[in-house]
């Protein structure tokens, strides 16, 4: 397959005029002048870019498929007046709202969202805890059965009990095991977060995480209650908790790291632990800015997710740009370039940390074919050092034309091919109503 005529961005320090790119199987081949690989692949099957960009698949760093059932769902009794009670009266009762049909349904709508923005890699934080075994592998299937590539991790919580705490131990355990075994999907060890686990069922997974050298996704310090639970229960910040018990390191994700202090982000940078950004989600339960330009001073592994908001991940570029600029009241805070490091280079850096043999992130000969194809034609030049000011200021969702995974066409001229997304969408609403009566049984629950 050959895409022709277009401005390929193959990665941040390069972008080409009149360039083609093309695919054999699931791996770029070749990228070159349009005219070279047109006369050199006659025969190829061909998709015209009519002068739009070609860029790598987005990436998602941290999200939650399940957060799809939340769109539109009221909340019982009052507002919820900070972090810790939209845990409790929102996340919490839904999860356990969820059984199979619905962690099933959630995962299929959330792979066309993805589909539909370009992202074709998503890091995936799981809880259902009336529907523990087996439920990474329904989510599986249907990132398989999408065409899209995914690591999948259930979140081990003590909220729930012991018993139920173990199960998401084993499922853990098990998924890492048998994901070993998929070309697209990879395991790891997911935990909800320090302010939720006891420092039995910590030790536990950590001894249990070592025995598949998994490494780790748990949420840190996303407000400060669980920087005041960890002094409460231990004497020691989260991060401090977390290193004692053997939990960080270069193949664990941290999300958010919101209310760590200096000394914890240097434990961080030293173990190489995986850091996430998700600046609409911060915004949205007002937990505060995380400290990003320190954390990009320092040169630590800052990423990009999106923590359950749709796959648009251009969307968190431009909300990382603007929220620590009006936090701080400094127009230099998080400037476009870092952010595009953390969203295009370490995103890739950190899936390929769980897929090695694969190249991601970069549009070059042996690189995976994860692509997408974008109607933007620039007003001003563009090139590769202004190219992260364009996204920021300049792209759209509606530009995505064409979206391709692994050398797949999963959409094309924005109708998607793989998925029928109008009696999926028909379907999830039909089963919405029963996981909203579920969720709003559990809800009244916590008034």
């Amino acid at each position: 397959m050959l895409i022709k005529n277009a401005t390929v961005v193959q990665n941040l320090n390069e972008v080409h005029e009149n360039y083609a790119v093309l695919i054999d199987g699931e791996k770029i081949t070749a990228v070159a002048p349009s005219s070279e690989l047109e006369r050199q692949h006659p025969n190829a099957e061909t998709i015209d870019a009519n002068g739009g960009l070609i860029l790598p698949g987005s990436i998602c760093a941290h999200t939650h498929f399940y957060g799809a059932y939340a769109r539109g769902m009221a909340i019982p009794g009052p507002a919820p007046k900070d972090f810790p009670e939209i845990l409790q009266r929102l996340w919490w009762p839904l999860d356990k709202a969820l059984d199979e049909d619905a962690v099933r349904m959630s995962a299929i709508v959330f792979m066309v969202d993805a589909i539909k923005h370009g992202t074709t890699t998503l890091i995936d934080h799981h809880a259902s805890p009336n529907f523990i075994g087996g439920s990474l592998d329904v989510i599986a299937d249907v990132v398989e059965q999408a065409g899209l590539r995914a690591v999948l991790c259930y979140e081990v919580t003590d909220r729930d009990g012991k018993e139920k705490a173990r199960a998401g131990i084993d499922e853990n355990i098990r998924f890492i095991r048998a994901a070993s075994t998929r070309k697209n999907i990879a395991g790891t060890f997911g935990l909800h977060a320090s302010l939720t686990l006891s420092d039995e069922t910590l030790e536990n997974c950590a001894a249990a995480g070592r025995t598949v050298s998994s490494g780790f996704h748990i949420h840190v310090a996303e407000h400060e209650a669980d920087e005041y639970d960890s002094l409460q229960k231990s004497g020691r910040r989260v991060i401090h908790r977390l290193q004692d018990t053997g939990i960080l390191g270069e193949r664990t994700i941290v999300a958010h790291v919101v209310h760590c202090d200096p000394w914890e982000l240097e434990i961080l940078r030293d173990t190489q632990t995986w850091v996430t950004h998700q600046p609409r989600s911060n915004m949205n339960n007002a937990v505060g800015a995380a400290p990003l330009d320190a954390m990009l001073s320092a040169k630590m592994r800052l990423c990009l997710g999106s923590d359950g908001f749709s796959s648009n991940m251009w969307e968190e570029w431009k909300a990382a740009y603007l929220l620590h600029k009006i936090v701080h009241r400094d127009p230099r805070r998080a400037p476009g370039d870092g952010i595009a490091q953390m969203a295009i280079e370490n995103n890739a850096r950190l899936v390929e940390t769980f897929f090695p043999d694969l190249k991601i992130g970069v549009i070059e000969p042996g690189a995976a074919a994860d692509l997408m194809i974008v109607d933007y034609y620039p007003l001003t030049p563009l090139s590769a050092g202004n190219l992260p000011w364009h996204v920021i200021f300049g792209f759209e969702a509606s530009m995505i034309r064409t979206t391709i995974a692994s050398g797949q066409v999963l959409m094309k001229d924005r109708k998607i091919l793989i998925l029928d997304e109008q009696a999926i969408a028909a379907k999830a609403r039909a089963l919405a109503p029963a996981v909203w009566e579920r969720y709003e049984k559990f809800a009244r629950m916590t008034i």
